[in-house]
């Protein structure tokens, strides 16, 4: 990334909709409390799985949150960004058919699409035969219709764009949109993720030997593994000046991103690419490692990972590291939606000024050397000015955000 250039950009609307509740007021909650929301698997049968915990979001009816959309018609993961957007522009105090007529867009990132969609059709395919697949059904599997969810929700006829960069595509995502609004290209747009937990998605990290067995544990000395989970998330971005006009709430000010690859392993993590990616971010944002207040962390409670991410950090911060927490120790590993849900975080701890926490966490795990504060139990007060917030995914695509407090 270059310079920053064009028009401020700031976030006026959240909006979540995840197992640690629907609403931000009711995520937010749940995250300084450091309640660890992921519970046994509900949504499909665990019989011959070892491990049997996830974040699922109980009880979402989509009646209840969508508008517009007949839920019979779209997938799960397009019902969860749907709902999330929706929420983000009431919470901004704004009415659907504003942004639409002033040509709003949005993008959304994922990882699996509509995964549950494709369980469903394998096992009508699998009972019977191709034939028997329903047709209604197929025509819900592209993952471009999430963000074409978003758009049909709120009446929207701006872009509706669906990255598919895994578990870095919301702040990828955030990202895009942050250009589109900063180029002058869009007046609102909505940026975010989704996903929803399935089977064999459940399946293959614990054949990959990633799975925890009932808790997520980020930077602990004990930490094995991811909790599988699922949800949606979405941030409303806008003008400072259009903001500031309408007397709109101003949650952060999007400062500027970066984004690299890899192209390494597909696994594990680079922390030199990494580190590039941070240091490139810092300079899209006009920002210097000595004013970022806190990290939101990647934070899969992998050894890999937490200790490749600790160490890309200390190759940009040196010994000097800011606070880094994980937000997945509370609500599992969102996928697609991982960094959109780390962005809304940030944005809450700007503007509420606190630490978010880093839940399950007894034993700081030494390995990751001295001076990692991973905020452990509960959210601590703080004055916060720049943040960080990262995603990272298989085959090396690294997306990191930087958000400001709006001055």
């Amino acid at each position: 990334m270059t310079e920053p250039t064009g028009r401020r950009v700031v976030v006026t609307g959240l909006g979540a909709v995840s197992s640690a509740g629907i609403g931000v007021a009711e995520f937010t909650a749940a995250i300084r409390e450091g309640r660890r929301t992921t519970s046994e698997i509900r949504s499909f049968d665990t019989t011959g799985f070892p491990h049997v915990h996830a974040g699922e979001v109980h009880d979402f009816d989509p009646k209840r949150w969508l508008r517009r959309l007949d839920p019979e018609h779209w997938g799960r993961s397009s019902q969860f960004a749907a709902a999330a957007a929706r929420l983000a522009v009431e919470d901004a105090g704004l009415e659907a058919e504003i942004i639409a007529a002033a040509g709003a867009g949005s993008v959304m990132g994922t990882t699996s699409g509509e995964s549950a969609v494709i369980e469903q059709l394998v096992g009508e395919w699998a009972a019977d035969s191709l034939k028997a697949l329903s047709p209604e059904l197929v025509g819900s599997v592209p993952a471009s219709r999430i963000g074409a969810a978003v758009n049909r929700e709120l009446g929207l006829n701006g872009e509706a764009l669906t990255l598919a960069t895994a578990c870095s595509a919301s702040n990828y995502a955030l990202g895009y949109a942050y250009d589109m609004v900063a180029a002058g290209e869009a007046e609102y747009m909505l940026a975010g993720g989704a996903d929803s937990i399935n089977r064999w998605a459940h399946a293959g990290f614990y054949r990959l030997g990633a799975l925890a067995e009932d808790v997520c544990r980020p930077f602990d000395a004990d930490r094995s593994g991811i909790l599988t989970a699922e949800g949606g998330v979405a941030l409303l971005l806008e003008p400072y000046d259009r903001a500031v006009a309408r007397g709109a709430r101003m949650y952060a000010e999007v400062l500027g991103y970066s984004v690299n690859c890899d192209a390494e392993h597909m696994v594990h993590p680079d922390p030199n690419s990494i580190a590039d990616c941070i240091r490139a971010a810092h300079r899209s944002a006009g920002v210097t490692p000595e004013q970022i207040g806190y990290i939101c962390a990647h934070g899969t409670g992998t050894r890999t990972n937490d200790a490749t991410e600790v160490a890309a950090a200390r190759e940009v911060f040196g010994d000097n590291l800011p606070p880094i927490s994980s937000v997945k120790s509370m609500i599992g590993h969102t996928m697609g939606a991982a960094s959109g849900f780390g962005a809304l975080v940030c944005c809450q701890a700007l503007y509420e000024g606190f630490l978010p926490p880093t839940a399950n966490l007894s034993n700081v795990d030494p390995e990751l050397g001295p001076g990692v504060d991973p905020v452990p139990g509960r959210a601590r007060p703080a004055p916060l000015e720049v943040v960080q917030n990262h995603g990272f995914a298989f085959g090396g695509n690294n997306a990191i955000t930087i958000l400001g407090r709006v001055a």
